[in-house]
């Protein structure tokens, strides 16, 4: 197959893709596994068999227009795409922590191997990072700006240095939570180490916790949060700014959820919509492997090292989601 095997050979490994709001992810997943079908497909096909048919035509130098059969060297069609279709019609593509349709940010994709190291990730409890826009004065029913509404409210009483100190006392009680889901003991050597390198991690599935919390801007009725944290969904972190509308005193609405880094892929990662080709997308994998391995192997060794080499071996044994 030529040139199309090798596109296919190189669409192995992890790559990120920047969701805007309004798509949901199953569509975003069916429009790239569409546009690398069509890259693959466009390759130049092969050349065609040559098949040795018998074909009837005018004998040499006869006066009496005899025929007669001549062998004749002729390409077979049978594997033409036009008689049997595209040659591949189907590529399965993997999604990492997804988005909901409201969210917009970096969304990790896997296709071939790279489907089970969704898995590692999985595992690897990452933490993600988040911008997080709230809105003071209303309350909605679903905590984003354009619920149905249930409630209005002052808000001149907020001001920076309440928010921060409420902040303060989200992030502390969430890692005291971390600690907790991570089965650690703080007074061994070994939790020190994990806890220097940042490599606290639960040992299982837990409820949301924050790594860590700040306001990046100020300016009533508007704010803007930047938040660490892992085991979320994007529903939670709307309910996180109406929790902390109702420690202000008031109430909060959520207007925009963006994640800007999942894991070890960042927004300077993520292809835009009109990068959503095979070439920048094998590109997009060929420069980010060598970041991949070499994070998942740091990632995964505080769980060989806790819980013995199973659970490590991801990298091997993986499902893809």
């Amino acid at each position: 197959m030529g040139s199309r095997r090798l596109a296919l050979a190189r669409l192995h490994g992890l790559f990120a893709v920047y969701k805007p709001p309004g798509l949901k992810w199953k569509h975003l997943r069916d429009t790239v596994e569409l546009q690398l079908l069509k890259g693959v497909n466009a390759g130049k096909p092969p050349a065609p068999e040559q098949r040795v048919r018998f074909l009837l035509g005018p004998m040499e130098g006869s006066e009496e227009k005899a025929l007669t059969l001549t062998a004749t060297s002729v390409p077979s069609l049978t594997n033409h795409p036009l008689v049997c279709g595209p040659a591949f019609t189907s590529l399965k593509v993997g999604v990492g922590h997804r988005l909901d349709a409201q969210s917009s940010g970096v969304l990790v994709l896997g296709v071939g191997h790279g489907r089970s190291l969704l898995t590692d990730m999985y595992n690897a409890h990452l933490t993600k990072d988040y911008t997080v826009r709230g809105l003071l004065g209303k309350a909605t029913d679903d905590f984003c700006e354009d619920g149905r509404l249930v409630e209005k409210s002052t808000y001149d009483h907020v001001t920076r240095e309440k928010l921060d100190r409420i902040l303060a006392l989200i992030q502390g009680s969430h890692q005291k939570a971390l600690v907790m889901y991570s089965n650690l003991d703080l007074q061994t050597q070994e939790a020190y180490d994990m806890a220097v390198r940042g490599l606290i991690r639960p040992m299982n599935k837990s409820p949301m916790l924050i790594t860590g919390i700040r306001c990046l801007h100020f300016a009533p009725p508007e704010f803007l949060l930047e938040v660490q944290c892992m085991h979320e969904t994007q529903k939670q972190l709307r309910k996180l700014v109406h929790e902390i509308g109702l420690e202000l005193k008031t109430t909060a609405v959520c207007s925009q959820v963006r994640r800007t880094r999942d894991g070890f892929f960042t927004l300077d990662d993520a292809l835009l919509r009109t990068q959503w080709d095979i070439h920048s997308i094998q590109n997009a994998i060929q420069a980010t492997a060598p970041r991949v391995a070499v994070e998942l192997e740091k990632s995964l060794s505080w769980s060989w090292d806790s819980r013995g080499p199973s659970s490590a071996s991801g990298l091997e044994n993986g499902a893809g989601h």
